[in-house]
């Protein structure tokens, strides 16, 4: 700690600067501001004073001069005053004098990279989710940082704030330069030019990367046409090992200009395949939706709405509105809800559609280390399919606000929900843009569903398992529907009646995942 201390004892009055607070450029740096008073003896303090601020050394004359006025005041008013009350008055005008002369310093002594880096850190501080920080005093990294880390170019503010997140240890709080930001940010906004690729980081069994897993593979785009399938594995982009790459630097190596390529080295199952991609405009089109009418007892006939919602960008809660309303003006009677290989995105979107199904009840606890911050709710407001029967399809790729969504669904007795154990994504990250066009994705908080299950490395469990061979198309979806001798088949009764949970073991542990 860098203090300022003045003793009224019968020693001589003197000024003490601590040798840590003089740095190479000269500058004084005054940390914690606090006022101490320390008993002594009787009729004795000590006064400690710890100023915010920054001292040049050519002021300190000024100071010292002032010491010397305030010591020939001292002589007098001893003539006439009690010497307990002068000491205390001396005392007094001491720390004005230097609480006034220090508080004038100008702020020029922090530099443009100086300030982005506080800005950084200031985001995390306010934000983040652990106010422990992983075990650090968060304010004496601060100041560590500046005096020691390299800051001389906007490189090198990049590598001290990199350096800073690390030391959290949470793969979800990243730093992302401006063409990164700005990449993750097009992702939510409805189109990117690439591969159509969603990507994680998986875990191995012993614990070490391994690559990055497709979490999903958007229909239609370059890597679906290809045969690449969420669980594939890409051990390379362009010939760069993937084993230690990560998720931002991995999009902006698979995204780049239209009619460009990328070569990949993927594991599919026990096979390894080098592939070619041509990148284009994928448009990620949240909602695709189709009709299907399957016979019932007598003449009657089941009119099922089967919509699949691939992600959760800035459309989606406005796509599945509409596809609703299409589907009811053919008086379908039930809903499925297909949210495999749906990654995830935009936290209020998920909010937004679970409030279309949801006429009441809690959507989701949002949680910090200290417990339940926030609850969110349905109020019945936007509800406009909460009567018809709902079933929520659900695999390993369905992640985040997929997630939420499913859970929400399912702890209302809202929905059946169908298939495998999900993503496992309990925790939430608002992203931050800085003020050079750079940004921070944060973890912000964690998330519990409304029966307060805490999925993270788990996922939802569904109520039910699919058929090994249902069918991820939504052409093909009616067919199982329909044909009970299909491998596929599934009665629509049981789609839609609830007959208890099976119990499938922990999901695989997998981390994020954003677009390429």
């Amino acid at each position: 700690m860098d203090v300022v201390s003045y003793s009224s004892a019968a020693a001589p009055l003197s000024l003490v600067l601590s040798s840590s607070i003089r740095n190479p450029n000269g500058i004084l740096n005054f940390t914690n501001p606090s006022f101490q008073f320390q008993p002594l003896k009787k009729n004795s303090y000590r006064f400690r004073l710890v100023l915010v601020s920054c001292v040049k050394p050519q002021k300190l004359g000024l100071y010292s001069a002032n010491v010397k006025k305030v010591l020939n005041w001292k002589g007098k008013l001893k003539q006439h005053f009690p010497f307990g009350l002068v000491r205390f008055v001396v005392g007094v005008v001491l720390v004005m004098s230097v609480s006034i002369a220090v508080s004038r310093t100008p702020s020029s002594a922090l530099t443009e990279e100086n300030l982005l880096f506080l800005e950084a850190w200031r985001t995390i501080d306010r934000a983040y989710v652990d106010k422990k920080f992983n075990g650090q005093s968060w304010f004496r990294y601060r100041e560590d940082a500046l005096r020691k880390e390299p800051m001389k170019n906007r490189e090198e503010t990049y590598t001290a704030i990199r350096k800073m997140l690390a030391t959290l240890n949470d793969p979800f709080t990243r730093f992302l330069e401006p063409e990164k930001f700005k990449s993750l940010r097009s992702g939510t906004q409805g189109a990117l030019t690439g591969v159509g690729l969603s990507i994680g980081y998986p875990i191995g069994f012993d614990g070490s990367p391994a690559g990055l897993v497709v979490i999903s593979s958007t229909p239609g785009a370059p890597a679906y046409r290809s045969g690449i399938r969420s669980g594939d594995v890409i051990l390379a982009i362009d010939g760069t090992s993937t084993e230690t790459m990560g998720i931002y630097d991995a999009a902006e190596r698979l995204q780049g200009p239209e009619g460009s390529s990328v070569e990949l080295t993927i594991l599919s199952g026990p096979e390894t395949k080098q592939m070619a991609l041509k990148r284009e405009r994928v448009s990620l089109n949240p909602v695709t939706s189709r009709l299907c009418e399957v016979a019932a007892v007598g003449k009657d006939t089941s009119r099922i709405g089967y919509i699949k919602l691939t992600t959760f960008n800035q459309n989606a809660s406005r796509a599945v509105k509409e596809a609703i309303k299409t589907l009811r003006s053919n008086n379908v009677n039930a809903f499925v809800l297909d949210l495999r290989d749906n990654s995830g995105g935009l936290f209020p979107e998920g909010i937004e559609i679970a409030k279309i199904w949801l006429d009441k009840g809690v959507i989701v606890y949002i949680c910090d280390s200290q417990g339940v911050r926030d609850i969110y709710e349905a109020d019945g407001n936007n509800a406009i399919a909460t009567s018809e029967p709902l079933a929520v399809l659900v695999n390993k790729g369905t992640a985040s606000a997929s997630e939420i969504l499913a859970g929400a669904l399912k702890d209302n007795k809202r929905a059946v929900v169908f298939g495998e154990p999900t993503y496992g994504k309990g925790k939430i990250q608002s992203v931050f843009e800085l003020s050079d066009g750079s940004g921070m994705a944060v973890t912000v908080a964690r998330y519990e569903t409304p029966a307060h299950t805490d999925i993270d490395k788990v996922g939802v469990i569904p109520d039910h398992p699919l058929p090994t061979s249902f069918p991820k198309k939504e052409d093909d979806f009616c067919s199982c529907l329909k044909d009970s001798a299909s491998a596929c088949y599934l009665n629509k009764v049981k789609l839609f009646s609830s007959l208890g949970q099976i119990n499938y073991g922990l999901a695989p542990i997998i981390l994020p995942c954003i677009y390429g």
